[in-house]
């Protein structure tokens, strides 16, 4: 393994030597692969393009950074900069780094979404995508060449699992009530965390190497700069998934509501509908208590839940209460 980290580093430190002007570059790529955009793509899809597309892509996010989470700890391995002192850290990570994170987003998110198109240029898009998200973790020092491959591949297994399985799925789940329905939901994403406790409680306790510790410390400047084996992202994931699910079961049942609208409807949409995702996550993010317990987990699960049940149930119905959409009811 040692070897293979090493060529891994001989690569990275040639990457880096091209200069501030491609970091600076491969930084916008690698923000076309963070949360954050992801969390203001999915509100644009959802609201304002396609409503089932843009459901698809939150499930398919939150699924995908799940299972991530899992493989991070099944293998913990370090990050280039916690293992090299000659990386240079363009920019935070806190967590283990193999497979990339970016990387397996990039092929199951962005994949999804040349599948749905189902045109040459969205392919040939997705693609360029995958490939130079993936090239910026290197470049910014975040990940080995194996954290990258290792991310691209489980992306596409999960693109693959998804796109096979996700009709017959809907379609079992959709026999049964609104309220099994949901309750069904509230059980797999309470099944996600039990997941990833019971994998914590077998690899929770493997000693990170001082040298990696040290390391990442110094790179960062921050004392106590990692957190690998964190819950906080699965709890996000997982209560997330959960209302965003759950809230577009409900707002189905209500006859959903017309995507299609003036720009300037579309553009207040998404003005309001970003405003009510910002108050609940940062609002709430004031209030709650934060840290690595039971108590602090539950209070983050109910924000990023209620954040999930705003985006998909509560912001559509204001739009319609704000004249901002039509029940799709009323035009079909």
């Amino acid at each position: 393994m040692d070897t293979i980290l090493d060529s891994g580093i001989t690569l990275i430190l040639w990457l880096q030597t091209f200069g501030e002007g491609f970091v600076t570059l491969m930084k916008g790529f690698t923000f076309l692969g963070n949360e954050e955009f992801y969390l203001l793509i999915f509100p644009a899809l959802y609201w304002c393009i396609d409503s089932t597309l843009g459901l698809r892509t939150g499930i398919m996010l939150m699924v995908s950074g799940t299972i991530n989470s899992y493989f991070k700890w099944i293998f913990h391995l370090p990050r280039p900069f916690w293992y090299s002192t000659e990386v240079k850290a363009h920019a935070i990570e806190t967590g283990f780094g193999a497979p990339s994170g970016h990387s397996q987003n990039a092929v199951a998110v962005w994949g999804l979404m040349a599948s749905s198109i189902q045109k040459p240029w969205a392919w040939i898009t997705a693609v360029l995508l995958m490939f130079l998200i993936g090239l910026s973790r290197m470049v910014l020092g975040m990940h080995f060449y194996l954290d990258v491959l290792s991310g691209w591949l489980l992306g596409a297994i999960v693109l693959w699992v998804f796109l096979r399985f996700e009709k017959p799925v809907s379609a079992w789940i959709n026999k049964y009530s609104i309220a099994a329905q949901i309750s069904l939901m509230f059980a797999i994403s309470m099944g996600s965390l039990l997941i990833g406790s019971l994998i914590l409680a077998v690899v929770g306790g493997i000693e990170i190497p001082a040298v990696w510790v040290q390391n990442a410390n110094t790179a960062l400047q921050e004392v106590n700069a990692i957190d690998p084996f964190s819950m906080s992202g699965v709890v996000t994931n997982a209560a997330v998934l959960f209302g965003l699910v759950s809230g577009a079961i409900l707002m189905k049942a209500r006859g959903g509501f017309e995507v299609k609208a003036a720009f300037w409807k579309l553009a207040l949409r998404y003005l309001v509908g970003l405003i009510g995702v910002l108050a609940i996550w940062m609002g709430l993010d004031l209030i709650f208590p934060d840290g690595h317990d039971f108590v602090a987990y539950a209070f983050r699960y109910l924000r990023y839940g209620l954040a999930g049940i705003w985006m998909s149930l509560g912001a559509p119905w204001v739009f319609i209460r704000l004249k901002l959409a039509e029940p799709a009811q009323k035009l079909h």
